[in-house]
């Protein structure tokens, strides 16, 4: 019988740089590499060169590629590559999008290697990776399918436009603007929403909005509390920024009144650099298909360091997250609004 244990972060990254570390893939010297949705570990600190560029949006993860001495940040324009190394994204569309963004990167002759978890759709993006490639190779090793092609004459130029283009910010329901791969990219969230229905008119002055994904809340507070004179969004995932921006213009102005905003790409576990008098969110209880609940408390934790004396936090929750003991010690008043549908909405006030 087949392992349902899933790939380790460390084992796919493992799997990824086999070809490389094995000769199957041999880099010219002083090869520049870029690597799409990078992770640190031992392996990547054991290859990566001085002409090595690790590419990744999620703050936490970025930090941690920085604190390991990589080089971190997005190629330049114009830059190429000769090997493009992809850990792809679960999302479909957002996953096409990334191999036709690794198929521009290459350098003419150039490699696009990537890896998945059986998983977690690795057949997939196998098949996906060889429509856009045509000949591909391939391996499985610590539970993870690699692949690697040349993205030379085979390359499907026209399936590469049309996949560049998923990643575009499109309208989804009442008109927002997302992108595949954010959080409920494609809906309003249940959770969000209960939130929003009940935030009350009179909150005022300075309001954060932590784990802001796509702006949803904090448009729906702007339009909802007219007191609110600033917004600052905070958010993890730096592709939610684009449209975040956006949908939060577009809800300044169907306010008609001046409120400041500014969208922020941030690690809200780290602390917050401002002060507020209210903030709301929805914090995520989960990374990659494990529930962490200790990410929520450490949300709260960061709100009530960031709340003003009788500042308030409006959060939503799943019901069966253990959250009371955390807000009871942060925070002088602690009650539960509405209870709906799994959820949970709270309302906590800085002594």
């Amino acid at each position: 019988m087949a392992s349902s244990v899933a790939a380790t972060p460390e084992g796919q990254l493992e799997a990824l740089l086999l070809p490389v570390t094995q000769g199957e893939l041999a880099l010219p010297a002083g090869a520049r590499v870029l690597f799409l949705h990078a992770r640190v570990g031992s392996r990547l600190r054991q290859c990566a060169g001085s002409g090595w560029l690790c590419q990744q949006g999620f703050r936490p993860f970025a930090d941690e590629l920085q604190r390991a001495g990589l080089a971190v940040g997005e190629p330049a324009h114009g830059d190429r590559f000769d090997l493009v190394l992809v850990l792809p994204p679960r999302q479909r569309d957002e996953a096409r999008a990334v191999f036709a963004r690794a198929a521009a990167l290459a350098s003419v002759g150039g490699c696009v290697l990537a890896a998945a978890p059986n998983a977690e759709g690795a057949k997939s993006a196998e098949t996906d990776f060889r429509r856009l490639f045509g000949s591909v190779q391939g391996l499985s090793k610590h539970r993870c399918r690699v692949f690697w092609a040349s993205a030379g004459d085979r390359l499907d130029r026209d399936l590469q436009a049309q996949w560049a283009a998923l990643d575009e910010p499109r309208r989804i329901v009442d008109g927002y603007l997302s992108r595949p791969g954010l959080f409920a990219w494609d809906r309003i969230d249940p959770a969000s929403a209960l939130l929003a229905a009940h935030l009350p008119g009179n909150l005022h002055g300075q309001l954060a909005d932590l784990g802001a994904g796509y702006g949803y809340l904090s448009a729906q507070a702007i339009a909802r509390c007219p007191a609110i004179t600033s917004v600052d969004l905070y958010e993890a995932q730096a592709r939610a920024i684009e449209p975040a921006q956006a949908n939060l213009g577009e809800a300044v102005a169907a306010s008609g009144r001046a409120v400041a905003v500014r969208v922020l790409w941030h690690d809200v576990i780290q602390g917050l650099p401002h002060r507020y008098d209210a903030i709301v969110s929805n914090p995520p209880f989960h990374q990659g298909r494990a529930d962490l609940p200790d990410l929520g408390r450490a949300f709260i934790v960061a709100a009530a360091a960031a709340l003003r004396p009788g500042g308030r936090l409006w959060m939503v929750a799943n019901r069966h997250l253990p959250y009371e003991a955390t807000l009871a010690a942060h925070f002088a008043q602690v009650r539960t609004v509405a209870t709906q549908d799994g959820f949970k909405v709270i309302e906590a006030v800085r002594g």
